[in-house]
């Protein structure tokens, strides 16, 4: 029998989430996702658990993203039958997003201290897992992203809510690009608290059975590595400020330097649309009043993704036939309309995510 693809145990005040795929990189699907919103359900009014843990098992990392193999078979379907955002919604992968937007939700307002531990890969959803924690520590292993333009979708998972809260324009960079970050450069950008070595994992681990999360943290941080992205913020923000893809194409390939000319050219290899889509996603969640809100509105764009040409082209071209020479539609961003970028944000009508922010913070 094989073993579970979440591990959950309760001892010692912890409760300790495993993910349970190493041979995927602890890949996020639908059933996983409902195994952590119980526990973390019961736990919450649970006295025995002081503190949750989250790790992931293997060496490669906490969790390389969502089954996107599982979301092209849906969006293959969705583009076929030509079904509408509202239809997507209640799709195998509507239905998980659902959840899984419902679980990030859940981990940014948990009532009890939430370490994860981001050894690693941490991306996409495996962010949404562990971006929004009250505790996120990073290693010297650390490769945090959000990689979604590349594939033709849009930073989710709250994603677009923690890019949009970067100092300055770092998110924007991230984003359009789709540039890992470093565990410096993750501390910088506001994805993660706490530099720990790997070597010393398991003692702060062990550490956390008999202390509190803050205190267990401290004995064995040390100071944040250098981040390159901080250092690089002249060029990033004013590059980045601009209001559409296109001014910041040319800021980029105008600034003379050779990060900026790479940065360039790596934003024009992504889906033109998605691009569109993400520059307004961004911009939207910077002035949210809650990561509610911007889940809701991640809700909307992720169902429209789901019949569009450029999610099914994006992931057959980097994930199934591996060629990674997608032909995007349109092609340019000169081709992209409003109307284009519109689509993504229409109304779901009674299949709206619905989150609601606490009555405090309205």
């Amino acid at each position: 029998m094989s073993e579970p693809e979440v591990l959950i145990d309760k001892r010692d005040g912890l409760g300790l989430i495993t993910l349970n795929r190493p041979k995927a990189i602890n890949a996020l699907n639908h059933p996983m996702a409902l195994v952590i919103l119980d526990a973390l359900r019961e736990w919450a009014d649970d006295d025995e658990v002081r503190t949750v843990v989250l790790t992931g098992a293997g060496e490669r990392g906490l969790c390389a993203g969502g089954d996107i193999v599982a979301i092209h078979t849906d969006a293959q379907n969705a583009v076929a039958a030509g079904d509408s955002a509202y239809a997507a919604a209640d799709s195998a992968s509507g239905r998980f997003w659902r959840d899984e937007y419902i679980l990030n939700a859940l981990i940014g307002r948990y009532p009890k201290p939430y370490v994860a531990i981001m050894d690693g890969i941490v991306m996409g959803g495996g962010v949404g897992l562990s971006g929004h924690a009250s505790h996120r520590i990073v290693t010297e292993r650390s490769k945090v992203g959000m990689p979604e333009t590349g594939i033709g979708f849009i930073p989710d998972v709250g994603g677009t809510y923690l890019l949009a809260h970067a100092p300055g324009e770092i998110g924007t960079h991230i984003a359009l690009t789709t540039a890992r970050m470093s565990a410096g450069d993750a501390i910088a950008a506001g994805f993660a608290d706490h530099f720990v070595p790997s070597e010393h994992l398991p003692a702060l681990l062990e550490a956390l059975h008999s202390t509190d999360a803050d205190t267990a943290i401290a004995k064995f941080a040390q100071p944040a590595p250098v981040s390159e992205f901080a250092a690089q913020r002249d060029w990033i923000d004013y590059c980045y400020a601009a209001d559409t893809v296109e001014e910041i194409v040319h800021r980029l390939q105008s600034d003379g330097r050779g990060e900026s000319a790479k940065a360039a050219a790596d934003v024009l290899s992504k889906s033109p649309v998605a691009l569109k889509v993400t520059l307004r996603s961004l911009r939207g969640a910077r002035t949210a009043a809650s990561l509610e809100e911007v889940l809701n509105r991640e809700y909307r764009v992720s169902a429209a993704s789901l019949n569009t040409h450029d999610l099914v082209e994006g992931i057959r071209a980097q994930v199934i036939d591996k060629d990674r020479n997608p032909q995007w539609q349109p092609a340019t961003l000169a081709d992209v309309t409003a109307a284009d970028v519109d689509a993504y944000f229409g109304e779901l009508g009674d299949r709206e995510l619905g989150l609601a922010a606490p009555k405090d913070e309205l």
